[in-house]
């Protein structure tokens, strides 16, 4: 009688493969980041972030449940580090002023949070979704570093002023927008000391 020998037995390769959830739920997520900073909301589908996860788009959906649940998902990931705010550093303004011209230098690593403001801002649900994302991540974290009154408008302010030096140095390189730290940093210390509630103790260069 003959008898399976070693070589019929199934190699491992052939064996099926069973998916690791987590890592396959991360793939889809740094995707979706990827496919939403670079396209919108409304310029990229799940098939598109699917494909480019290694995945179908089914399993998309028993993951996140829909392109809105993702969305939600991606933002929340984008947002959550502090790419731009310190931990906690005293002065704040000026540690806060420092990093900001370094992380939107022109030779930084691109920062996803503003592009996804950016390109899905337009959609309305879209915009709820960021709107939520900013309150709980970088307005938090800046709120939780503040003293005195009007903790929520001032953290508010704070973000708007960071989000529009991002987006005259990073995105649209206008005139000045070039120069490097040591000249930029001053002044835009002094216009975040007021809202922070500290002196603004840096001298702009002429």
């Amino acid at each position: 009688m003959a008898t399976d020998s070693a070589d019929d037995a199934p190699r491992p390769s052939d064996r099926p493969r069973r998916r690791d959830a987590a890592a396959t739920r991360t793939a889809i997520l740094d995707s979706a980041v990827r496919a939403f900073s670079r396209h919108g909301y409304d310029g990229v589908g799940v098939r598109e972030i699917a494909a480019d996860a290694g995945c179908s788009a089914m399993l998309v959906n028993r993951y996140f449940g829909s392109k809105e649940g993702l969305f939600e998902e991606a933002v929340h990931a984008a947002f959550a580090p502090r790419t731009v705010i310190p931990e906690s550093d005293a002065p704040l303004a000026r540690s806060l002023a420092r990093r900001l011209v370094e992380r939107t230098d022109p030779d930084a690593e691109t920062l996803s949070p503003f592009l996804l403001l950016l390109r899905s801002a337009a959609n309305p649900r879209a915009a709820a979704i960021m709107a939520r994302a900013i309150e709980r991540h970088p307005q938090r974290a800046l709120r939780d570093q503040l003293d005195g009154e009007h903790l929520d408008q001032r953290a508010m302010l704070a973000d708007a002023l960071i989000a529009g030096v991002w987006l005259m140095r990073a995105v649209l390189d206008v005139a000045g927008s070039d120069d490097d730290a040591d000249s930029l940093a001053p002044y835009i210390e002094r216009m975040l000391a007021p809202v922070l509630g500290e002196d603004a103790t840096a001298a702009p260069r002429d």
